[in-house]
């Protein structure tokens, strides 16, 4: 090469520097790419993403082709700053030739690109794409020739490199995505999401009506006692049963007998005639499939029971998808009903407000991990029922009962503990 001008020769180095620089980029454009948001744009028709795809198929190739010919123009360039150096300065020049090419290769051919196509992938990876694409197929006997030892090699130490991880997302990096998702998706879509993803976590149990709390007719009652009942009620579905609420004869649609009523034309036995069978759901049914279940068999409404047979409550379909879209109600005064807020920062609180209600509505944190309703949490932490009026500390909320019939905790009272106090309690405790 002692005929080739110093120009050229410094031209081709600047031209091999830019071939490097590119290697080095598409590398990682092409490795961290988001697969999702690929594969979205490749079923778009997006000419880029669909070679980026196809490159990335087989990454043990693609890597091998980008290494190769990064590796090619690196020697090459190295090469000719070798030559460079001697001809301008003899030793001294070859020295400070090989340390100014590492400079600028470890600048400009390396971290800048890198860095670069990791903040911009897309914009680096679809691009380059038009060339590594036949670069590949033009290396591909080399390439083949590498991937056939590095496999074996691989395949020695037990891993095969031609195994696709695949794409699958478990429920909880979902979970992170959606809340890491920030303007792109809604603050409300964001929660129905959460809310769909935490149905396999939440059984029936959690959301039921308790026993005591259903509204139901007993067919034994007298007819004017049913009738007056039926027209002040405020559901649309009443269960029915006999004389007691654990001996259901099953569920009233009040819309199929509204005309009867209109025209007092009701009777013990038309009231019989539209009552819809009862349907059990087991305790423990998690969410998600109660909700197919309910789909499949087109109901709405189904009585929870024990392992032997003894009726929990009522579970309905739109208490499932309240747990996804939130309370459907807007009126402020039922959302509350449990909740009286008090001039002093403290709430009174429903006994049998049920602990997931009353976190999801007032933002707290009581644990939700053992009883369901608040009565249940306070006769836990006590290991007995209260006979008057008692403080416990449970988290960071002081609950004070109230009021207490038929060995039910009717009413307590919940003081939320702030920061400040619970940093000066753990101080004061040290």
């Amino acid at each position: 090469m002692d005929h080739i001008p110093i120009p050229i020769l410094v031209g081709t180095l600047f031209i091999l520097l830019c071939c490097s620089a590119f290697f080095s980029g598409s590398e990682t454009g092409l490795m961290t790419l988001n697969r999702y948001r690929l594969k979205h744009l490749a079923k778009s028709n997006h000419k880029g993403a669909q070679r980026a795809q196809r490159m990335l198929e087989r990454p043990d190739r693609l890597l091998s082709a980008l290494l190769v010919g990064n590796n090619l123009v690196n020697i090459s360039a190295s090469s000719i700053a070798t030559i460079i150096g001697l001809r301008l300065g003899g030793d001294t020049g070859l020295a400070l030739a090989t340390g100014l090419l590492t400079f600028v290769l470890l600048i400009f051919g390396e971290v800048i690109p890198k860095t670069y196509g990791a903040l911009h992938p897309e914009r680096v990876a679809f691009p380059a794409s038009l060339l590594m694409l036949p670069f590949m197929k033009l290396m591909l006997p080399l390439v083949w020739l590498l991937n056939v030892i590095c496999n074996g090699l691989l395949k020695l130490v037990g891993v095969d490199a031609q195994a696709q991880s695949g794409d699958t997302l478990s429920r909880e990096e979902l979970r992170t995505i959606v809340n890491e998702a920030g303007s792109t998706i809604s603050r409300h879509h964001r929660s129905m999401l959460m809310g769909i993803l935490d149905l396999e976590d939440v059984t029936v149990d959690d959301i039921m009506v308790p026993k005591p709390e259903v509204a139901g007719i007993d067919i034994e009652d007298d007819l004017e006692d049913i009738v007056a009942q039926l027209r002040a009620s405020q559901h649309t579905r009443l269960v029915v049963y006999r004389n007691n609420i654990n001996n259901p004869v099953g569920v009233l649609h009040l819309k199929r007998i509204s005309r009867l009523l209109m025209q007092d034309k009701i009777d013990k036995s038309s009231i019989l005639q539209y009552v819809v069978e009862p349907y059990y759901v087991p305790e423990g049914t998690p969410l998600h499939k109660q909700l197919i279940q309910f789909q499949q068999g087109r109901r709405r409404l189904g009585f929870v029971v024990d392992e032997y047979g003894n009726m929990l409550g009522i579970v309905t379909l739109e208490d499932i998808l309240e747990e996804i879209v939130g309370e459907f109600t807007t009126d402020a005064n039922a959302q509350a009903h449990d909740v009286q807020p008090q001039s002093d920062g403290s709430f009174i609180v429903d006994g049998g407000a049920m602990m997931r209600d009353l976190n999801r509505q007032m933002k707290w944190s009581l644990p939700t991990d053992g009883p369901r309703t608040l009565n249940g949490l306070i006769v836990e932490r006590l290991e007995t029922i209260p006979e008057g009026n008692t403080c416990i500390k449970v988290g960071k909320y002081i609950i004070e009962t109230m009021e207490v019939k038929d060995n039910l905790v009717k009413t307590a009272r919940i003081l939320p503990i702030s920061k400040k106090a619970l940093k000066t309690a753990a101080k004061d405790k040290h």
